[in-house]
């Protein structure tokens, strides 16, 4: 906290040190504009040329004072970005709100995990990760938490969030830079689109008149001049319309060129910056040195082809202002030269904005998830084995305050399940979805909420919440029953961390327990390794066949003073104490 309110104060000194430099610079552009009208009516006044001097030599100030300012507005708005990026960041270390988005629209109810875990929406773990900048990271971020890494490359992604949580005005500053992109998600797919269309050159008889038509038309009007001969007037007119015509003839093409986005220049032109952030900062991490490798060829390095790329739309764009369109064309056909350097950009190049803008989505989420581990120094760094060991130590839930947090000691290996008894409330549910979201954090590379962990990463598959589906005429025992179909078939394929919480609530009791039972044994057949939450105490009795892959642990609730109060320490053996009678009773429901 107290780091971030340090950065906050010396973005706020900077800021406003450029904010007052930018109003000053304003008020004397303001006086030169003034200025420059004054000298200029001097001149037609007076007709002496030391006033028309003066008005060039005000000119040239006006336009480098210009120049200056557009890059004052610059900084200032980047330290605006990182004064708002520390204050967001206080905000949620205070707990007041987690201002960023929180991922709703990749809410997939099928997901083998992510809608039982709350992977996305409101308070979810996405919402607490995600400091994105970018629709490529925040897709990859999301990504990354639905899809295991794979087991090989996981310790080079830990290597990886390391360097970078402790790169932290880095991180920020490519953030406020991709913050100022505004490359929407319309925008950017509007940009791959663009450069996945089909390229056709311009005939050589079109590229031969860019060159000669423009020469002819100068030609004249210098002829003209020194002969005082009209015809010459009258063949500059005709290749100004001979230009024109030809610029009318392939005005339709060089539109589609255009992407269809507001300002699509300074977006791109953001993300040459952004390439030269990270080409410039030194890193260690293999896999940070291989992502920066990947954003260099041998013609050009990407910020160099994204800056002169922004620069071709920046000058196609023009074409929108018909007064400078009729006059540029009518006499350089400026713009066909444009839509021929355009396309040649494209023709050398365009095969590399898809994987530009991927690597800079990697580096957008891999920044995110080395904030929260920099947000949670306690958090540690799971050991990786082959050997389906899975060890965590005072292992709590990440999305819980610390001081509201209760850990608890848990390990498995290979094979083996856990049955967990307790009552309602008693913290059965929170502790599954504490195992699961810890594991999903492993299988990317973060930091796990625990004090020592050792983990070989799996699948995870979880069947906690479901619902009945009217669209699909689905009863809420069938959907049941399809998740379990599901988690059967991929222990077909491969070891799986499972979790199961009171499975087959649909039917009747017995119905239930039967049910419940065969499932576990089949887990068992199959290898899995994880927990099933049970209120039928009758279940933990296959643990007697099963004692090497099975074992009972129990969240008790005690009463006390008349109240029901809950440890949530996890113990081994079945669960004695029930509260539900009490509760109602206390009630007066009973």
């Amino acid at each position: 906290m107290q780091f971030y309110n340090s950065l906050k104060n010396k973005h706020e000194r900077i800021y406003l040190n450029y904010k007052k430099k930018f109003s000053l610079i304003a008020a004397v552009r303001l006086l030169l504009a003034l200025s420059i009208i004054v000298s200029v009516v001097q001149f037609i006044n007076t007709t002496q040329t030391y006033y028309l001097l003066i008005s060039v030599i005000l000119f040239i100030v006006f336009i480098v004072l210009l120049t200056w300012h557009q890059k004052i507005k610059y900084t200032r708005n980047l330290h605006k970005k990182l004064i708002e990026i520390n204050e967001s960041e206080i905000a949620y270390l205070n707990q007041t709100s987690i201002p960023f988005y929180d991922g709703k629209e990749f809410i997939d109810t099928n997901h083998l995990y992510a809608f039982d875990l709350d992977i996305f929406g409101p308070k979810s773990l996405f919402h607490h990760i995600n400091r994105t900048a970018s629709p490529m990271g925040t897709r990859t971020l999301a990504f990354k938490l639905t899809n295991a890494i794979d087991s090989s490359k996981i310790h080079l992604h830990q290597e990886a969030i390391k360097e970078l949580s402790q790169k932290i005005e880095f991180r920020q500053l490519m953030t406020a830079t991709a913050n100022l992109a505004n490359l929407d998600q319309k925008a950017y797919h509007n940009l791959l689109s663009w450069s996945k269309q089909n390229i056709i050159m311009p005939s050589v008889f079109l590229t031969m008149l860019r060159i000669i038509m423009p020469i002819l038309f100068f030609s004249m009007i210098g002829l003209a001049y020194y002969t005082g001969n009209v015809g010459y007037n009258y063949l500059a007119n005709s290749c100004f319309l001979i230009n024109l015509s030809v610029f009318a003839y392939q005005f339709k093409k060089i539109k589609k060129e255009l992407i269809e986005a507001d300002k699509i220049h300074e977006s791109i032109k953001q993300y040459a910056l952004l390439f030269e952030l990270i080409l410039k900062e030194e890193m260690q991490a293999a896999y940070l040195v291989e992502l920066k490798s990947e954003i260099t060829s041998t013609k050009a390095n990407a910020h160099v082809a994204f800056e002169k790329l922004s620069q071709l739309f920046n000058n196609l764009s023009s074409i929108e202002n018909p007064v400078g369109a009729v006059f540029f064309n009518g006499a350089l056909l400026y713009h066909l030269g444009v839509y021929k350097n355009l396309l040649l950009w494209k023709k050398n190049n365009a095969m590399l904005v898809e994987k530009y803008m991927h690597i800079f989505g990697e580096f957008d989420a891999l920044n995110a998830i080395a904030n929260f581990s920099f947000n949670n120094p306690d958090f540690v760094f799971p050991a990786i084995n082959n050997q389906f060991n899975i060890n965590l130590k005072h292992c709590g839930h990440p999305l819980i305050p610390s001081k509201k947090r209760i850990c608890n000691d848990v390990a498995f290996k290979e094979g083996q399940f856990i049955i967990l008894t307790g009552s309602n409330m008693s913290g059965k549910s929170t502790f599954l979805r504490t195992l699961g979201i810890n594991m999903v954090l492993a299988n990317t590379g973060a930091p796990v909420c625990a004090s020592n962990a050792e983990i070989h990463p799996l699948p995870v598959i979880v069947s906690m919440r479901m619902s009945d589906s009217l669209t699909d005429s689905e009863s809420y025992f069938f959907a049941e029953v399809k998740r379990l179909k599901q988690l059967m078939d991929e222990l077909d394929k491969q070891v799986c961390f499972v979790l199961l919480d009171e499975i087959l609530k649909g039917t009747n009791s017995d119905d239930k327990r039967l049910g419940t039972v065969k499932v576990v044994e089949k887990m068992v057949q199959k290898k899995a390794i994880g927990a099933i939450a049970t209120h039928d105490l009758e279940v933990c009795n296959i643990t007697s066949s099963y004692p090497k892959n099975l074992s009972n642990n129990c969240f008790e609730v005690e009463i006390i003073d008349d109240e029901l109060v809950f440890d949530y320490s996890l113990r081994e053996g079945i669960c004695k104490n029930k509260s539900a009678s009490f509760l109602m009773n206390k009630m007066g429901i009973i």
